[in-house]
C-alpha cells in the first residue's frame, strides 16, 4: 500500500516541551499504525553562524541556542576553548566554580520540567481535562507543590547568577578558567537554604518513584523498548555530570565501549541526516545506523554509571536498579524517576561545593600553548552534549559541530512515539485529546529541547486532521 492510500494524523506543535516539533502518523484502512515520526521543523544553523567568530566569543555566543539550557552550551564550549588555549587542567577554584554552575543548572532545569511540564500528567492522568492538566491546575490543586517547584527553580537560578554573572546567558566561564569566585556572603546565603532544597528534592523524588512503582505495568509498555545507553562516567565508573569519559552499554548492560576520551568521539559516533527532520540521527559506528542508536539523559546516566558519589542519591539509585535486578531499565517513563534522583544528587553536590574553601580562591585562569582543534563534552540535563571546534591561526572558528542532547535521543523519541501510537491509537477511528496527549507524554518523558532555542510566549494551538484512505477529511479537532 502506498503512502497515498494511508490516513495521516498530524500533531503540531507538540506541547509542554522546550522548542517546536510535530508528530505525523500514517494509518491503513483498518486504522493500524504504519509509520510514526517526530519531526523537528525549525532550522537554526548555529554551526554556520559561529564560523568566522573569534574563539573567545564562542562560550557566550552559543548560549543563544537556548534560553532553557544556556549554561550547558556555555560550559561545553568553554571546555573546548580551554583546550584551544592549551589548558588541560583548570585551577581548583575554576573547576569547582564551573561545577557549582553546572549543578545549579541541572537542579533548576530538572525541577522546571518535573513541576511545570510533566507533573500535570502524573498528578491528574493522561486523559484528564486539559483545562486542569497544566501548571495552573497543579497550582490550584497542589499549591504546596507549586510553591516548592518555584522556590527550587529560583534557588538553582540564583546559583547560576552567582557563578555565571546572570541567570540566563552568563559570562562566568572563559577560555582557561572563570572570571569570578564565590564570595563568603554569597556562600552563606546559599547554605542557609540548602537543607530545605534537599528535603524538597527527596519529596519530589518520592512522587516520581511512587508513581512509577504504582503504575509499573503501564510503565513497562508505555513507549518502552530495549536500547543502548550512553553517558560520561568518571574513571572509577561514578556518575559525573561535568566531566569524564564516554561509556556505552547495550540493553543488557554489556559495555559497547568504555572510558573513551571524548576528543576521539568521532571514531565511535557517526551522524545521519534524513529528509523529514532538521535534527540529525547519531549512531554507534561499530553497530551501524539501524541498531546503533542509543539513549542519553537521566535514564541512560543511571543505567551506565557504577555508582553515585553522594549518599542519598546512591541509596535511591540502588533502589531504582533493584527494580530490574541490576540490569538496565529500558522503560521510557522511568526517565522521571531518574531525573529526580539527579535533582537530589545535584542538591547534595551543591552543598558539598558550598562548604569547599576553594570557591573563595583567587587563582582563576590558566594559559598554555594554542591548539587548533578541540572537543568539549558535558552531561547537560537532557543528556550528553558535544561541542567540536576548529580554530585557525587568526583565532577564528573555521568548523563547528554540535550534537545536542536531544539529537542523541532523536531515534529513541521516534521509537517511543511509534510504540505509544501502536498500542493506544491503532484501531481507534475517533480522535480524542487524551489519546493525542498519550503521544505527547512519551515525548515529554525525554524532556526534549526540540530546537535548543527559547520559544515564544503565547498560545501554542494544536490542530489535528484525520483523513481516510481516500484522502477525505473524516475528523478534525483543535485546541488552544
Amino acid at each position: 500500500m502506498s503512502d497515498k492510500n494511508l490516513k495521516r494524523i498530524v500533531i503540531e506543535p507538540v506541547t509542554r516541551v522546550e522548542g517546536h516539533g510535530k508528530v505525523s502518523l500514517l494509518m491503513d484502512e483498518e486504522n493500524n499504525i504504519k509509520q510514526a515520526r517526530l519531526h523537528i521543523v525549525e532550522f537554526r544553523g548555529f554551526e554556520r553562524f559561529i564560523i568566522g567568530r573569534p574563539y573567545w566569543e564562542v562560550p557566550v555566543l552559543v548560549q543563544r541556542l537556548c534560553g532553557i539550557c544556556p549554561v550547558s552550551h556555555h560550559l561545553a564550549a568553554a571546555k573546548a576553548m580551554d583546550l584551544i588555549v592549551g589548558v588541560d587542567k583548570l585551577t581548583p577554584t575554576a573547576e569547582k566554580m564551573r561545577r557549582l554552575m553546572h549543578y545549579g543548572q541541572t537542579f533548576q532545569s530538572h525541577v522546571l520540567h518535573f513541576f511545570h511540564l510533566c507533573s500535570p500528567d502524573l498528578l491528574f492522568g493522561f486523559d484528564a481535562d486539559p483545562a486542569i492538566r497544566n501548571v495552573i491546575g497543579v497550582a490550584q490543586k497542589h499549591p504546596e507543590l507549586a510553591v516548592q517547584g518555584v522556590m527550587m527553580r529560583k534557588y538553582g537560578q540564583e546559583i547560576i547568577k552567582a557563578t555565571a554573572g546572570k541567570k540566563i546567558h552568563g559570562t562566568g566561564a572563559i577560555p582557561g578558567g572563570v572570571n569570578k569566585n564565590l564570595s563568603i556572603a554569597e556562600r552563606d546565603e546559599f547554605l542557609k537554604d540548602i537543607d530545605q532544597m534537599l528535603e524538597w528534592s527527596l519529596g519530589a523524588l518520592k512522587i516520581a518513584k511512587d508513581y512509577s512503582v504504582e503504575n509499573l505495568e503501564l510503565a513497562k509498555e508505555f513507549g518502552s523498548f530495549d536500547s543502548n545507553h550512553m553517558s560520561l562516567v568518571r574513571e572509577d565508573g561514578a556518575l559525573d555530570l561535568y566531566h569524564g569519559n564516554l561509556r556505552a552499554i547495550d540493553k543488557d548492560g554489556n559495555k559497547i565501549f568504555d572510558q573513551v576520551d571524548y576528543q576521539n568521539y568521532a571514531d565511535y559516533i557517526a551522524e545521519e541526516v534524513r529528509d523529514w527532520s532538521y535534527m540529525k540521527f547519531p549512531f554507534i559506528k561499530s553497530i551501524g545506523p539501524e541498531k546503533g542508536w542509543y539513549r542519553v539523559g537521566p535514564l541512560a546516566r543511571i543505567n551506565t554509571c557504577d555508582f553515585i558519589d553522594t549518599p542519598l542519591a546512591e541509596k535511591e539509585r540502588q533502589e531504582f536498579m533493584a527494580l530490574t535486578n541490576g540490569k538496565p531499565n529500558n522503560m521510557t517513563l522511568a526517565y522521571h524517576w531518574t531525573r529526580m534522583i539527579e535533582v537530589l544528587h545535584s542538591a547534595e553536590k551543591i552543598k558539598e561545593l558550598l562548604n569547599d574553601s576553594d570557591l573563595q580562591g583567587k587563582d582563576l585562569v590558566v594559559t598554555g600553548k594554542r591548539r587548533e582543534e578541540a572537543v568539549g563534552l558535558i552531561e547537560a540535563p537532557r543528556g550528553t552534549l558535544f561541542h567540536h571546534y576548529k580554530v585557525d591561526k587568526n583565532d577564528q572558528v573555521t568548523m563547528a559541530n554540535l550534537i545536542v542532547s536531544t539529537t542523541n535521543n532523536n531515534i529513541p523519541m521516534n521509537e517511543a512515539v511509534k510504540k505509544v501510537a501502536q498500542v493506544h491509537l491503532s484501531g481507534k477511528p475517533e480522535i480524542t485529546e487524551g489519546l493525542l496527549n498519550h503521544i505527547e507524554v512519551a515525548i515529554r518523558a525525554y524532556d526534549p529541547c526540540l530546537s535548543c532555542a527559547t520559544h515564544a510566549l503565547g498560545k501554542m494551538p494544536l490542530a489535528i486532521s484525520l483523513f481516510n484512505y481516500k484522502g477525505e477529511l473524516v475528523d478534525k479537532k483543535t485546541k488552544e
